[in-house]
């Protein structure tokens, strides 16, 4: 009985062996197949992207002269006007009695003056043969450089009520685009800078204003100032990306920067020109300016998607001999499109992984599928 116990044990302990052998010996996982490419060599050259303003060629306000009630709107919101035509009209009566006075009282004044110069005359030979005093005479003088005085100060009055009268009529300063109204017909408008009627806006040519941060803007001084520098050229023109995400045709120079760096924010301000001839752009839109800040001869660049990132440290899974992966430390540099610039841990040629897996790991044997790569493709992709 004892020994038949003990076969029976015996029997349980080599089927539990011959299991766990099975297990241990059981086919090999399938390598991996990982989508590979070839590290490039080119010439990039590097743009930095900045929020950006419009505004039009000339942006002016309109603001009234006289005080009064609005009679009359000229003009369709949103269209374009010409320069000289009348945009409103203030009831123009207030002022056409004031100048009624003022010339009425320059009447009086020119008739005065005839008198006192007729008595003046007079007086001048009889002061002279003793007919009449000095005292007089001088009194007559003066009587009549004052009705001169008068003649001058009146006709002053006449001219500033006609003047008054005229800018009851708003008139477009420039050729351009009109905007929405901010005042009625019945509106009480009165002059200063509270009262704004409309803003007209040249869009001929769109200025964009953007800002740079100082150390950015001594960076591309310097090497834009350097003997020879290729940022030179490239660095004058300037590119738009719209709030939908398209790219402005028209390609922009850059204008002017301000003369001092803004203290509050640290940074400074500068403004290109654009083309706008369909008048797509308009003023207070936000855009992105995009501008070459670098140029770069035979720059290693890969893709953005083959770096991983742990704690500050960059590192790619190179392709080895035996279609073993071996994890690479890099030095990226800025980036380009959808691409990095590689400063240091590359060369042109290296085969690397682009990822996409948690399960590679250093040392990990791959089926290597090479994938063509150009920088920016996948963007376009996206945008199409």
């Amino acid at each position: 009985m004892k020994m038949k116990k003990t076969y029976y044990l015996l029997v349980i302990v080599l089927v539990f062996m011959f299991s766990s052998c099975k297990k241990e010996t059981g086919p090999q996982m399938k390598p991996l197949e990982i989508a590979v490419a070839e590290v490039l060599e080119q010439n990039v050259r590097l743009e930095s992207e900045f929020s950006g303003q419009t505004f039009g060629q000339s942006d002016i306000q309109i603001n009234t002269r006289v005080d009064g009630v609005i009679e009359s709107l000229n003009f369709t919101e949103g269209s374009l006007v010409t320069k000289g035509q009348v945009l409103y009209t203030i009831d123009p009566l207030p002022f056409q009695a004031k100048l009624s006075q003022a010339e009425g009282s320059l009447a009086e004044v020119e008739a005065r003056l005839a008198r006192t110069k007729s008595d003046y005359d007079m007086m001048v030979p009889l002061a002279k043969i003793n007919a009449v005093s000095q005292r007089e005479l001088i009194a007559a003088k003066a009587a009549y450089n004052a009705s001169l005085a008068s003649l001058s100060a009146s006709k002053a009055s006449v001219q500033n009520a006609r003047l008054e009268l005229g800018y009851c009529r708003v008139l477009a300063p420039i050729n351009g685009l009109i905007g929405i109204s901010k005042v009625r017909v019945g509106d009480y408008v009165r002059p200063g800078a509270a009262s704004l009627l409309n803003t007209v806006s040249d869009l001929g040519d769109v200025r964009v204003r953007f800002t740079m941060g100082e150390q950015e803007f001594l960076r591309i001084y310097r090497e834009f100032n350097k003997p020879g520098s290729k940022l030179k050229g490239a660095g004058k023109s300037v590119y738009l990306t719209l709030s939908d995400g398209s790219t402005y045709p028209q390609t922009g120079t850059v204008s002017f920067a301000d003369r001092q760096v803004d203290p509050t924010t640290g940074a400074i301000t500068f403004e290109a020109s654009f083309p706008n001839s369909d008048k797509l752009l308009r003023p207070g839109q936000y855009v992105k300016v995009r501008v070459v800040t670098d140029v770069r001869d035979n720059a290693i660049i890969i893709p953005q998607r083959a770096v991983i990132e742990m704690q500050g440290i960059y590192q790619v899974y190179v392709l080895g001999d035996s279609s073993k992966v071996k994890m690479q430390i890099i030095k990226p540099g800025p980036t380009y499109k959808d691409g990095y610039v590689i400063e240091d841990g590359l060369k042109s040629g290296d085969k690397i992984a682009l990822g996409g897996t948690s399960l590679l790991k250093n040392g990990s044997v791959i089926t290597p599928k090479m994938t063509p790569w150009q920088p920016g493709e996948s963007q376009t992709a996206t945008i199409k």
